[in-house]
């Protein structure tokens, strides 16, 4: 008897447990968790994540999660769960990304807390709109340098083309000039271990990077090459008015606040700076050379501000970009079409969403790439109509409603407007020395991966001759 009382009791709890869990379960949204502990969906889901989250949405509505690898993400995909990703003070984005953070460029934790609201409002200033005609100059310096390395005429992958002309701009522009390598083995070196890392990215954000060989070598050699660098970077000043690089401002508060100089954020801002504008300059150069009608009128544009003549080198000025609407209209649909598969909160205190109670714990999901093709928000969304963006108030730096590829409140990206500007830059530029032609259909869009831009499956071939 007395053996059957502890056990009754213990009965009675695990049922009591179970019941606890039945009925929070049911006060959360849908949840698909898989069968395999631990695992849960992720297979079903890393297949194909963008394909996974329409068809989740068709079958459990405006709010599900997905249980995957241990982590509960749940998605929101309407108004009231937009409202709460976008303005609720119990969600955070620092909470959500110092695990990824840690992982992609070894910055502890507690050192990512401490300097993120800092260096955030830091690059928020130095590349907000006020500040852009600061880059405008080293911008078209740079972009010629490279552009006339391509030669009279030729052929090449057009994504191949974009990373050779923005690789070493960026580089040059936001850590210090001439950092960029101009040995052609070290460029070609370059080129292979970012293309490993940034592929590797999403994988290398939430896998121990023992299994990760090839990722953890390119990020190794990246963290070595900043490490050798950042002296020189320190100390270098523009000779042309003793003005501080982007990684220079951002070196000196790293340093004050933690007595190190960090090759860490010297990787992290490499890869926020590459990550997504190459493959956006891909893909709107892509749509305006496969659209005659749009390449036209751009090239129109282009002749009526600066000559019809390709020789001589010139300068782009504010003015001038605001004359030519047109190319940032199709750089912002290219984003809409293009946008990452997901961006993140984590919850930090339950909150509502509809007639669901999200637990504190679970990584908030919101999808841009579905969000973008919402036809309340945008008409015939899979269509390519820059025109649309007539109706925003870019003088004003706002964009379309339900547009949030740049995410929204206090972290919105600190890097768009110069992102931009760079992709304005590289468009007008080679339009005005070379004319293009696409020799292939543009590829399809992947659909592997959540984090970043969609890249593109295949090779785009480009024609390029030199005008004369």
């Amino acid at each position: 008897m007395e053996l059957i009382f502890p056990s009754v009791i213990i009965i009675l709890g695990c049922v009591a447990l179970l019941l606890f869990l039945q009925w929070k379960n049911l006060s959360g949204p849908p949840c698909i968790s898989g069968w395999i502990p631990w695992i849960g969906a992720a297979f079903e889901f890393g297949k194909a994540p963008l394909e996974f989250i329409e068809k989740a949405r068709i079958k459990y509505g405006p709010i599900f999660t997905v249980f995957a690898m241990g982590i509960r993400m749940t998605f929101v995909t309407e108004e009231e769960g937009i409202d709460v990703f976008l303005k609720s003070k119990e969600v955070n984005f620092e909470f959500a990304v110092q695990d990824p953070v840690y992982r992609t460029a070894s910055i502890p934790k507690n050192v990512f807390l401490t300097l993120h609201e800092k260096l955030y409002i830091l690059m928020k200033g130095k590349m907000g709109t006020f500040n852009l005609c600061q880059f405008t100059g080293q911008l078209t310096e740079e972009l010629q340098e490279q552009l006339e390395n391509l030669g009279t005429h030729g052929t090449r992958d057009l994504n191949i083309l974009v990373r050779h002309l923005l690789y070493p701009v960026s580089v040059n522009t936001l850590f210090k000039k001439g950092l960029f390598p101009t040995n052609k083995r070290k460029i070609m070196e370059f080129y292979q271990h970012f293309k490993t890392y940034d592929e590797g990215f999403e994988h290398g954000s939430q896998m121990p990077e023992y299994l990760l060989r090839n990722w953890s070598k390119s990020k190794r050699w990246f963290l070595e090459f900043f490490e050798k660098n950042i002296p020189d970077i320190k100390t270098n000043k523009s000779e042309k008015d003793n003005s501080m690089t982007l990684m220079q401002a951002l070196l000196e508060i790293i340093e004050t606040e933690t007595n190190e100089q960090s090759p860490n954020y010297g990787l992290l801002l490499l890869w926020a700076s590459l990550s997504n504008a190459v493959p956006i300059a891909f893909w709107t150069l892509g749509f305006i050379l496969s659209q005659p009608s749009i390449h036209k009128a751009i090239m129109e544009g282009i002749s009526s501000v600066f000559g019809a003549a390709g020789k001589d080198k010139i300068k782009v000025s504010e003015d001038d970009l605001k004359k030519l609407p047109l190319i940032k209209w199709c750089i912002l649909e290219t984003i809409r079409l293009r946008a990452p598969g997901a961006i993140t909160r984590k919850v930090l205190k339950p909150v509502k969403i509809l007639n669901f109670t999200v637990p504190s714990g679970d990584l908030l999901m919101l999808s841009p790439f579905w969000l973008h093709r919402n036809p309340k928000y945008f008409p015939e969304p899979e269509s390519f109509k820059p025109e649309r963006w007539k109706e925003a108030n870019l003088e004003k730096h706002a964009f379309l409603d339900g547009f949030v590829a740049f995410g929204s409140g206090k972290y919105q990206c600190p890097g768009r407007w110069l992102a931009m500007l760079e992709i304005e830059m590289c468009i007008i530029l080679l339009f005005y020395y070379y004319d293009c032609r696409l020799l292939d259909p543009l590829p399809k869009q992947s659909s592997l991966h959540l984090v970043g831009v969609q890249q593109p499956e295949g090779l785009c071939r480009i024609e390029y001759t030199q005008r004369k």
